[in-house]
């Protein structure tokens, strides 16, 4: 490669996402030399597309067993918490809460009780029962009951731009296609990653002593060219559904039984309108359904779950995305933030975006010492070009429905 700039690494990451960023902010504070590689825009594919609720295990203890994926997430609440709130690391004091807390009901049914006397006795984060005057607008007619449960609810879009912001210098955009080669001396044993600029900025070659790849579903193609096996990731389904309109912000789920019905939580696109993005069990139900077959059911989900909403001059739409996981046996989700350690090649994949901060320290964990850094000696060239944020599913739905 001709006039390229040779730069040691103590870390590589590949992959802006939270996963990524988070790392990234972590391996600057501890002193180490690292960069960023993302092919996309910051927070395509999982992370932007999530919704954003930092979640304490309700989902895991539904069925009144304290799980393995229960005792690993429920202490994050509180860190996201802190770091939201400046008191500590990473700086997260410019992410936008869109609520301090969600809202938990319930049908009349016995197994939607039982449900929930399941998860308030093992949550770390337990919920709070609300007097009916308390209760949010769409929950007025609610036939159960109603509890407020303090777990944050962020702007997944904020989040990203607030950890890029703090270290735009160390963050590249690739071509993975026509820009990227990586050499190995053995399978997983990568000794340098060679990057093209296609618009005109020098090449560069890059020797890390360590390539952690957090890329999502991109780790299965990284893993196969640094000679690792893809079958070590799997991928599960969701369709989500958004609605637009005259809604009342709302956050909160709906139990039935031992899962949630619907996950509801809400912001404001661009044109003022406030959107809700519509998961749990509709996401799973609708991975086979057509976009409209999926909004039907979900409409008839929320009809069941809030007894009565006016969705009269609401718009539907839906997107698609893969949870990229660490494959298990059975194909189920992993019980927490999966880290395989392979020569010198880390994959990791948080398991849901709750659980990050506990991800993050176990990359640490399997790392050498930084090495000693010149201050003078600059990481990234400045023509290089750098990626953007990837905007919120709903702006960049295809097609949106009008109510029939």
């Amino acid at each position: 490669m001709p006039n390229s700039a040779t730069i040691k690494l103590d870390v590589l990451i590949f992959g802006a996402g939270a996963a990524g960023l988070w790392l990234l902010d972590d391996l600057h504070r501890r002193g180490y030399r690292a960069l960023l590689l993302e092919a996309h825009a910051m927070g395509s594919g999982q992370t932007v597309a999530s919704q954003g609720i930092i979640h304490g295990g309700l989902k895991y203890t539904l069925k009144g067993l304290f799980t393995p994926s229960a005792d690993a997430i429920k202490a994050m609440p509180g860190i996201w918490r802190r770091c939201i709130e400046g008191q500590q690391p990473p700086d997260l004091t410019a992410t936008k809460v869109r609520s301090p807390y969600v809202y938990l009901w319930h049908t009349r049914s016995i197994t939607s009780i039982a449900g929930m006397l399941g998860a308030k006795s093992m949550l770390a984060v337990k919920p709070t029962p609300l007097d009916k005057r308390d209760w949010p607008q769409p929950l007025q007619a609610c036939a159960g009951k109603v509890y407020k449960l303090d777990e944050q609810v962020i702007s997944p879009v904020s989040f990203i731009q607030s950890l890029a912001q703090q270290h735009e210098g160390q963050i590249l955009r690739i071509d993975t296609e026509r820009g990227l080669a990586l050499e190995t001396a053995s399978p997983g044993q990568v000794q340098t990653v060679r990057l093209s600029d296609i618009s005109g900025g020098d090449p560069m070659e890059l020797r890390p002593a360590v390539v952690v790849f957090t890329a999502g579903q991109g780790n299965a193609e990284l893993r196969q060219r640094a000679g690792l096996s893809p079958q070590a990731m799997q991928r599960r389904p969701l369709h989500m559904v958004m609605a637009r309109g005259e809604l009342e912000p709302f956050n909160g789920h709906c139990i039935d039984g031992s899962r949630t019905s619907v996950t509801i939580t809400s912001d404001t696109d661009s044109g003022g309108r406030t959107v809700w993005q519509i998961g749990g069990q509709v996401a799973e139900d609708g991975v086979n359904m057509t976009p409209q077959q999926l909004i039907t059911h979900t409409q008839a989900q929320l009809a069941a779950a809030l007894g009565k909403l006016d969705t009269g001059a609401c718009q539907w739409a839906t997107y698609r995305v893969d949870r990229a996981e660490a494959a298990t046996h059975s194909g189920v989700r992993p019980d927490a933030a999966q880290v395989l350690h392979e020569g010198n090649v880390i994959t990791a994949w948080p398991t849901k975006l709750a659980l990050v901060p506990a991800l993050v320290e176990r990359i640490a964990a399997l790392l050498p010492s930084p090495t000693p850094q010149t201050p003078d000696q600059p990481i990234a060239a400045d023509r290089w070009p750098r990626p953007g944020v990837a905007p919120p599913p709903w702006e960049t739905a295809d097609q949106w429905f009008d109510n029939d």
